[in-house]
């Protein structure tokens, strides 16, 4: 399949027009439209807005006119837009482009709320709203439902899912705050889950995940009493160490593992089987971080066939080293699509950028996408026209 796709939202296309936009992307070289149908929070500049520069989307809601039998417990909340028009409809009936669907799966702090017990908790029990845990049943229905019913409401050509698993620890919730310098030690051992199920899942596995919760909670608690600093390197070095001393804690991130997998292979095997289903694996940079996350790169390749990696690098040499990572680690399994931004803080140059782009189709990677129509410059826009033509 051809895959040069422009990720965007429902508000932007609704202010200029589905058709208008779809032939600005036409001229660029873009033959996709990947639109959030699921979408959280956030406080975006839009440097073309025609209503607004600043625009604050309402949080987890979805973006298609969603079909409550296909949910249990938790059910997705209809966005505003949807009393007015549907875009997503007017995308795959008019736009003449290939649509493929952005679902933002279990980061949802609306739904969190609303459903405490099916979100992720630390080793002290603390609930963390923004993140419902993927080994909870009524998270896991929820997004199987989302994947299923988008797929069989609208003629899409394929999703693209995002956030399967478990979320780090900082991950820029609303004014999150500490009086204290972090670490990704201490941030590593807070964004472990050790709610019930998790815990239960894991034990039935032969961890002894209720011990390592409690060592867990008392490390934090020794550190968060103390007057020490970790310095990042001797943070990162306690961390390794920890993971190769304790073979439950390593157990039990690769048991995280195999929470993540069988719920996309649950998302793969309810969807419509002509549409594509690609995994965005990940919020860490490099790539290689996503295991934390759950994502284990070769798996979910054999499992839906497709990874969509978000090669968010400030240079193109630095997305050809993320490459080469990511390609060992699908170990020759599946395709690797590729997203970029060409712009602050990634690409801030056309040379470098261009540059990226030439470096994923040199090694294989010629399925792209774009991020995001509107928070990008006209300026920047027109790279993406550039690079596309250059690499035709």
């Amino acid at each position: 399949m051809s895959y040069k796709a422009i990720y965007t939202y429902a508000w932007d296309l609704a202010e200029t027009g589905v058709a208008a936009a779809a032939d600005g992307f036409r001229k660029l070289g873009l033959d996709t439209v990947t639109i959030a149908g699921s979408y959280h929070a956030g406080k975006f500049l839009r440097p073309h807005g025609k209503t607004g520069k600043v625009y604050f989307p309402e949080d987890g809601t979805v973006y298609f006119n969603a079909d409550p039998a296909r949910y249990g417990a938790i059910k997705p909340v209809a966005n505003s837009l949807l009393g007015d028009r549907d875009i997503l409809r007017e995308l795959t009936d008019t736009s003449g482009m290939a649509t493929n669907v952005w679902l933002v799966l279990l980061h949802n702090t609306r739904l969190g709320m609303a459903h405490p017990d099916a979100v992720v908790r630390n080793a002290f029990g603390d609930p963390y709203f923004y993140n419902l845990c993927p080994s909870a049943p009524e998270a896991r229905a929820y997004a199987v439902g989302l994947a299923r019913d988008v797929t069989e409401s609208y003629p899409i050509a394929g999703i693209s899912v995002e956030a399967p698993g478990f979320a780090p620890y900082a991950h820029g919730f609303h004014h999150e705050f500490a009086l204290m310098k972090s670490n990704i030690w201490l941030e590593n051992l807070l964004g472990l889950c050790f709610c019930d199920q998790c815990v239960a899942a894991a034990e039935r596995a032969g961890i002894e995940a209720r011990r390592l919760k409690t060592q867990v909670a008392a490390d934090i608690a020794a550190y968060l009493d103390s007057d020490i600093d970790l310095p990042a390197d001797m943070a990162e070095a306690f961390w390794r160490a920890d993971i190769v001393a304790d073979g439950d804690l390593r157990r039990y991130l690769d048991f995280r593992s195999s929470v993540v997998t069988s719920l996309v292979g649950e998302i793969r095997a309810a969807v419509r089987k002509d549409a594509h289903v690609a995994v965005i694996p990940s919020v860490a940079r490099p790539t290689g971080g996503a295991w934390y996350e759950g994502s284990d790169l070769h798996a979910l390749a054999e499992t839906t066939g497709i990874i969509e990696a978000c090669f968010y690098e400030p240079s193109a040499m630095r997305v050809k080293a993320d490459l080469f990572d990511i390609r060992r680690r699908m170990l020759g399994t599946g395709r690797l699509r590729g997203i970029l931004r060409p712009s602050h803080p990634d690409l801030a140059s056309k040379g470098e950028f261009v540059a990226a782009v030439e470096a994923l189709q040199a090694g294989g990677v010629d399925e792209v996408a774009f991020y995001n129509w509107g928070h990008l410059r006209q300026a920047n826009l027109n790279w993406i026209g550039d690079a596309l033509r250059g690499a035709a």
